[in-house]
């Protein structure tokens, strides 16, 4: 029998495209103090009362949208990710799929894991990049449901790989597939966060007073935005391209304060300039998913077809590819 169980852990999806279900997951969601991280009464109004009946009908529609016969791609693609994962790790390990929000639910997983009394739990959020509201958000979780075991075993986190060599190899050959040359410009877009987020990562001082766009050095080491460009550079060094050639936008922003540029925003600038495609990337999602198929896919290329532009290309995140499966062997058995 196994010793080593590994959890991965992705944000999570609605049940079904439904309004209750995806009002549950959206009141779950946005109710994480680390997600919106504001006092606790302020974020119960805002969620409850104003953001989640407000957007629940749009985001219902959305998720039918991106909904296949399968089921919802993120959670399509989590459990091919752990089956693949767990033929190449054999007997070595026990995989297990969780979900931060919804099902399969941390706690579910949990508690079968104390079913089989591991030695050790190797714990990785499928997040490249870390930040509070993903992939703290899905350790603390975690922890607090491991600590209700009666036996805790040894505990090992992967918080971060986001210049990993696979995912730049991936990000960038599936690029090539596309024929970057025949775009008039590449946007490479990650998920936004509050700026207030990004400044909590450093003891003294703020994040615009870092080198954040030159990539991780020293204090930024877990700052999102440092992480963001670094992963950025590394592609753009894979694909040979030039710094005009590129540009880093943050996508998904709800409210003031968030960090810049907008990748909305840069799509608008640069169909302003007379660009007529547009080939962007995904790189801090490893399944594709809302953000990427309806957000990047559908709704920016609707946008720039109403700015005089052609086509908005998405590039295919790392999904079910056998080298992300290695890749995350590789992390497993480092950790055995």
């Amino acid at each position: 029998m196994a010793k080593t169980a590994v959890l991965l852990i992705n944000l999570g999806s609605p049940d079904k495209p439904t309004v209750p279900a995806v009002y549950r997951y959206l009141t779950q969601f946005l109710n994480d103090p680390r997600v919106i991280d504001i006092p606790a009464l302020g974020r119960w109004i805002l969620v409850n009362l104003i953001i989640v009946p407000i957007r629940c009908f749009a985001s219902t529609k959305i998720y039918k949208k991106l909904w296949t016969e399968e089921g919802s791609p993120l959670i399509v693609y989590g459990h091919r990710i752990k089956e693949q994962l767990q033929a190449e790790l054999g007997a070595d390990a026990d995989v297990y799929l969780a979900m931060r929000y919804q099902n399969p639910s941390i706690a579910s997983q949990i508690k079968e894991m104390e079913k089989h009394l591991y030695t050790k739990i190797v714990v990785i959020p499928l997040f490249p990049h870390y930040a509070s509201a993903s992939t703290g958000s899905a350790v603390q979780k975690a922890m607090e449901e491991i600590a209700k075991m009666y036996v805790i075993p040894q505990v090992e986190v992967v918080d971060d790989y986001y210049d990993l060599p696979e995912l730049i190899e991936i990000q960038a050959e599936n690029a090539q597939k596309l024929d970057p040359a025949s775009f008039d410009h590449i946007i490479m877009s990650y998920h936004g966060l509050p700026m207030r987020q990004l400044n909590k990562v450093y003891p003294e001082g703020l994040c615009d007073h870092h080198d954040c766009e030159q990539g991780v050095e020293g204090a930024n080491r877990y700052c999102y935005k440092a992480q963001c460009y670094t992963t950025t550079h590394l592609i753009a060094e894979k694909l040979g391209l030039k710094p005009d050639q590129y540009s880093v936008g943050f996508q998904s922003r709800l409210g003031k304060g968030w960090v810049t540029p907008f990748t909305d925003k840069l799509i608008e600038e640069r169909a302003e300039k007379g660009d007529k495609r547009l080939l962007v990337f995904s790189p801090a999602f490893v399944s594709d998913c809302l953000e990427t198929t309806i957000e990047i896919g559908d709704e920016y290329q609707e946008d720039f077809e109403k700015m005089g532009g052609e086509k908005v290309q998405l590039v295919p995140s790392l999904n079910d590819d056998p080298r992300w499966v290695s890749a995350l062997e590789r992390m497993v058995r480092e950790r055995l």
